[in-house]
């Protein structure tokens, strides 16, 4: 008879030797999320960008429950588009908006508005050229902004 190797689960390597928080005759984890404590999950959900955060939280109803209550990690997401859309997100703050509806009323205004202000419609010859782009509503201060940005190039 010959001996097979016992097995060790990864859980059980990445927990330093600790058994995983299911007891041994439950079912093994299916994910990190259930074995780590809360804030180490925060901290490897910290490393994704919005849209993968946003598709994280569709995996299962625990990322999804760990992610959308997170002002953490919405937070991180909401300063980083910032820096494109200063008034709007201040703004947002200012009205009392938790950090993810300022991110989710923000996030596609920042991307054409980056665009804008980086140069990428300033050569259009013609409609075709922006079909398949988002396009939203701009405040009269952004246009004026992207409008010096087309004076200045």
């Amino acid at each position: 008879m010959q001996h097979e190797p016992t097995r060790t689960s990864p859980v059980f390597l990445l927990c330093d030797g600790q058994p995983p928080l299911k007891s041994p005759d439950g079912p093994p984890p299916r994910s990190f999320v259930e074995t780590l404590p809360v804030e180490m999950s925060v901290k490897i959900f910290s490393e994704l960008d919005a849209a993968s955060l946003c598709s994280a939280a569709r995996t299962c109803k625990l990322w999804h429950a760990i992610i959308e209550q997170s002002e953490q990690l919405w937070r991180r997401q909401c300063l980083l588009l910032r820096a494109v859309c200063q008034r709007e997100v201040d703004g947002d703050r200012r009205d009392g908006l938790s950090w993810k509806v300022t991110l989710v009323r923000n996030y596609s205004r920042s991307c054409v508005k980056r665009d804008w202000l980086r140069g990428r419609y300033s050569c259009v010859d013609s409609v075709g050229e922006l079909l398949g782009r988002r396009m939203v509503p701009l405040d009269a201060e952004t246009w004026g902004e992207i409008l010096q940005a087309e004076l200045d190039r």
